[in-house]
């Protein structure tokens, strides 16, 4: 690993988790005249305040779900004299299961590594932010897909997905600090462009990407997207098709243009696909967000055929598995686990607490149209929001311990939350223990 010498003048923080001396990255600490660092990917913060350099200082301790026991006084923090050239460790713990791996897409993964010549053979790639992931495996790659993306020349960045690919392991360990390196779809200037464009106004997202093979044995990307204006509000679904010497999305069969007579779109191939095979022995494609509620045949044909797909309802809420109440699931996914021998899903609670939509919970089924039982929380965040997450089955063995997925972390939705910097609105990586077990006590 190549390195550089270090900034003058830094103190350096390494935060790392009680127990297995993880670096943690997204933990912040905060002084008492409020000034906020945060650690990065390597759990590392470079500390440069000259006005606090040579003396005791409090740092309060704010982690999502990692922190460190309250004091007398109910303060949550630590004590640290900052000394340029010299480091010290804060270790915090971790409050539920599953442990946050690190940020996997926007700017400056490696910022406050980087200050100390440390991880500079990582590469921006030109964005800072973007909104949930769509992932399917493609002509023997890894195909990924996000939603608006924020760019750093204006406000407003890229509104019709961007895409890149990668390895179908692009991960070599599954502990921090995580580093996973995308080969991005760019334009002639060499700058990340859009994928899914679709003629209307207003931005394009697409969902339900999964790889089908036709008629003739050839694979076909595919994908339904929606037209949106006023924010959130869709006006036009259809199909699309991934046109390979053109490396886009191409709109292939129009679904459902909102009108008077028709004001809400019909259930389409969207979501998280998963396979499955039937009681028959036929392949099935399953689109659900957490749950099931769309299957067909999975071929090409049956996939762009309103008249070949079938409804499925899915269940509306899992029992915790303490039994004291019933999660509403928002938005998630399933996967089967050949670890657990059962269909497991981790999915995001709405109207949760101390988060809205900011609390995750892992559920197992016998079948992955449930039932879905003994719903147990794995990641909570403080007035903040990590939705559409999505599990990555695709990374990892099948029959492994390990459960890998991401979501979108983001002040939007929680109550008056004050944006993190470098992390907001971007996707984080988590890793889930199956043989935890607090996950089946």
């Amino acid at each position: 690993m190549k390195r550089m010498a270090a900034e003058p003048g830094l103190f350096r923080i390494n935060v790392v988790e009680q127990g297995s001396g993880w670096p943690v990255p997204m933990v912040a600490l905060r002084t008492t005249h409020n000034v906020r660092f945060v650690s990065d990917n390597a759990g590392i913060i470079a500390f440069d305040l000259p006005e606090l350099m040579g003396q005791e200082c409090w740092f309060t301790v704010e982690g999502h779900g990692y922190g460190v026991a309250a004091d007398g006084f109910g303060y949550r923090g630590v004590r640290l004299t900052p000394v340029p050239g010299r480091e010290a460790t804060v270790k915090v713990k971790s409050e539920l299961p599953a442990k946050r791996l690190g940020r996997i897409t926007g700017g400056g993964l490696f910022a406050e590594s980087r200050r100390f010549g440390l991880e500079i053979d990582w590469k921006e790639h030109g964005l800072l932010g973007c909104d949930s992931v769509q992932l399917a495996t493609h002509n023997g790659r890894l195909f990924w897909a996000w939603g608006d993306t924020t760019l750093a020349r204006y406000p407003l960045g890229l509104f019709h997905m961007s895409g890149a690919t990668t390895d179908p392991r692009p991960l070599p360990s599954f502990e921090p600090p995580v580093q996973l390196r995308y080969d991005y779809f760019r334009d002639e200037k060499g700058d990340v462009r859009v994928v899914a464009r679709m003629p209307g106004e207003g931005p394009t997202w697409i969902s339900g990407m999964v790889s089908l093979p036709g008629s003739d044995g050839t694979p076909r990307l595919v994908a339904t997207y929606v037209k949106i204006q006023n924010l959130l509000s869709a006006y036009e679904t259809g199909l699309c098709v991934w046109d390979e010497p053109e490396a886009r999305f191409k709109p292939h069969r129009v679904i459902w243009k909102r009108s008077s007579e028709s004001p809400k779109p019909p259930p389409v191939p969207d979501g998280h696909p998963v396979f499955w095979q039937d009681g028959a022995g036929k392949l099935q494609v399953l689109f659900g967000d957490p749950f099931p509620r769309l299957r067909c045949e999975a071929r090409f044909e049956a996939w762009e055929n309103p008249e070949a797909w079938e409804v499925v309802e899915p269940q509306a809420g899992v029992r915790s598995a303490d039994d004291t109440r019933e999660i509403t699931p928002h938005r998630g996914s399933i996967a089967w686990s050949g670890y657990r021998q059962r269909w497991v899903t981790v999915f995001t609670e709405l109207g949760g607490d101390p988060s809205f939509l900011g609390e995750l919970w892992y559920a197992e089924a016998d079948a992955p149209t449930g039932p879905w039982e003994r719903a147990v929380k794995v990641v909570t965040h403080d007035n903040y929001t990590f939705y559409n997450p999505r599990l990555h089955p695709e990374l990892t063995d099948e029959d492994s311990p390990v459960l890998l997925f991401e979501g979108t972390f983001t002040a939007q939705f929680a109550d008056h939350a004050k944006a993190w910097p470098r992390y907001d609105y971007n996707q984080i990586l988590y890793r889930l223990d199956l043989d935890d077990p607090r996950l089946t006590e």
